[in-house]
Parts: C-alpha cells; sequence; structure tokens
C-alpha cells in the first residue's frame, strides 16, 4: 500500500529551493516556543489535567512536524546539516526524519502527485490493489479516507506501513537504512530519556497524549491537501484556515502555493497568496476551503474521494 522502499531507491529530485542569505528569524523563534513549550508541559505534567495536555502536547508535537517540513525545503539556514540539527529530537517518535526527507521531496514531483505508484504521500491506491483487498482492508481504507478515520486510525496506519516497509530493508542490511534508524534511534532517545527519565512520564502516556495526537492533527492538514486530478495544477488545495490552524501547519494550509514556490518561507506564504489569490485559484480550478471546520464538517464521516485512483480504473 506505501512505496517508501522503492523511493528510498530512486534519486531524490532538487527541492528547488533558493539557498537562504541568513537565517531566518521567524522560523528560529517558531523552533524556540515549540521547545520551550514541550520542556515547559512535560515538566509541569503531573500538575496539569490530562484533558489539557492532550490539545497542548498534540500541538506541539504537530508544530514541530511542520518546522521538520520547513527544514526539508531548506529552512532556516542555508545549510542542510544546521536545519537537520534544528529539527533532530523526534517529538512524534515514529516517523525518520530522513525518510521523511527523501519521501517528501519525492512527492513534489508533480507530474506524478497523487499517482499511488509513485507519490510516496498518495493515500490513493490501484484497482488491483482493490481487488486483492479483502473486506475488512476495503472497510478500513473507507474510514480511513473520513476525517474521522484519519485521526483515529491513521497515526496507527502510518507507522505500521512505514515498520512494514523499512524492516526488510534492516533485514537485509541495507546501508541507507541502517544510517537512517541509527540516527532516528538517537533522536527519541533524547526525547523518551527527558520525558520518561526526566519528567516521568509514562511511555503509554506520551504516546496517548503528545505522539498520537501530534500525528493525528498533521494528517488533518494532509486530508485534503490533493486531489487525483488529470492536469497536475489542479490537485493541490488551498485552504483559509485561521491563524491557529496556520501557524500550526507554518501556513502549509496554502498548499497550492507552497507546490507552486516549495522554496517560499513559511510567514512569506501569506502575503504572496494575497498578491496572487485569484491567479493561484484559477489555476487550481477552485480547490479550496474556508478553514478547517468547513473541512470537518463536510468529511467527519463521510470520505472524501474514492480509495482508488481514478486513472486505475
Amino acid at each position: 500500500m506505501n512505496i517508501l522502499q522503492s523511493i528510498a531507491e530512486q534519486p531524490v529530485p532538487d527541492d528547488r529551493n533558493p539557498v537562504p542569505g541568513a537565517a531566518e528569524w521567524p522560523t528560529l523563534l517558531v523552533a524556540a516556543a515549540i521547545y520551550v513549550g514541550f520542556a515547559a508541559l512535560t515538566w509541569f505534567y503531573h500538575a496539569l489535567p490530562w484533558w489539557l495536555v492532550l490539545p497542548i502536547g498534540g500541538y506541539l508535537v504537530a508544530w514541530h512536524g511542520s518546522l521538520q517540513h520547513e527544514a526539508v525545503h531548506g529552512h532556516p539556514s542555508r545549510w542542510r546539516w544546521l536545519n537537520e540539527m534544528l529539527v533532530f529530537p523526534s517529538l512524534w517518535l515514529w516517523l525518520p526524519y530522513r525518510v521523511y526527507y527523501d519521501t517528501h521531496l519525492a512527492h513534489h514531483r508533480e507530474q506524478t502527485l497523487t499517482d499511488p505508484l509513485e507519490d510516496p504521500e498518495s493515500y490513493y491506491i490501484t484497482a488491483e490493489q482493490w481487488r486483492g483487498c479483502g473486506r475488512a482492508m476495503r472497510c478500513v481504507l473507507w474510514i480511513r479516507n473520513t476525517v474521522t478515520g484519519r485521526l483515529l486510525f491513521g497515526p496507527w496506519q502510518a507507522t505500521w506501513d512505514l515498520f512494514r516497509s523499512e524492516i526488510p530493508r534492516l533485514l537485509r542490511g541495507e546501508r541507507g537504512a541502517i544510517k537512517v534508524w541509527a540516527l532516528h534511534v538517537p533522536a527519541c532517545a533524547v526525547v523518551l530519556l527527558w520525558a520518561v527519565a526526566v519528567c516521568d512520564i509514562p511511555p503509554a502516556e506520551y504516546i496517548l497524549l503528545f505522539a498520537y495526537p501530534g500525528t493525528a492533527l498533521t494528517l488533518l492538514r494532509s486530508f485534503a491537501e490533493h486531489r487525483a486530478a488529470t492536469n497536475p495544477n489542479h490537485r493541490s488545495v488551498m485552504v483559509d484556515a485561521a491563524w491557529p490552524m496556520a501557524l500550526l501547519y507554518l501556513n502549509n494550509n496554502l498548499h497550492a502555493l507552497h507546490h507552486r514556490e516549495p522554496g517560499l518561507s513559511w510567514y512569506a506564504l501569506p502575503s504572496r497568496y494575497r498578491d496572487q489569490r485569484d491567479d493561484i485559484l484559477k489555476a487550481n480550478d477552485g480547490y479550496r476551503f474556508g478553514g478547517y471546520g468547513e473541512l470537518v464538517a463536510r468529511y467527519l464521516l463521510w470520505p472524501k474521494e474514492p480509495v482508488v485512483h481514478p486513472e486505475s480504473q
């Protein structure tokens, strides 16, 4: 159902980023806010009710995922190694940064966007894969295309798909996979040492109140990011999100614009959208939502689109 292994064996395209001339202070301030907020929330964890920890913890973990997305696209500095160090701790634990780096840049191949065999971030499957699914798996895939299914089961399935792809590579002794996980283990260890050993948060509670909801919030962003369309320009969405969600996603809700200019810093996207709004919406054939509230209201219990990619029928 996923192509992480095949993507790992393909050359990664250039991400088309302009090289920043200097460090980007808004991005560095976001990083500081994330880490200070995470440190404070975990330090005072036992003094706070779980119903307060869950939304704040989930927000911080998803926000950190958005910061990783900025690092993949060459921010906030001109040095890739420094950007990777900035997002080194794996707050959500499950996805190695190097896997995300390779697969996300492969996702930016516009001509293969949404293709279930070429786009590693596609949620479509082929007709052949659908025919090979049993009734239970078809039901799971149908539910996953609803907002409720994506939030409740999406993190689990994403983790399962990742391990199903990566474990065979590790067992075969592939050097690339070994290097990725050799970096990911300490990235998780530093988080767990702080959260579990220092702050005395049980591992299961960290997963349930931080990692899982943080991943779910990230999957809410990606829920409607793309749709199948013959014209590649029509495949990416614009979501006019209110500031808490726009900040959470570092304006990646303006997704069609991000795909037009993938090297543009997150804080430059809103003004560019204001200047080019009509042109962008014309180019993407009006694929737009007024906010995530609208998205949830429409698709809370009903799939946004079919599981099988239309061109795979």
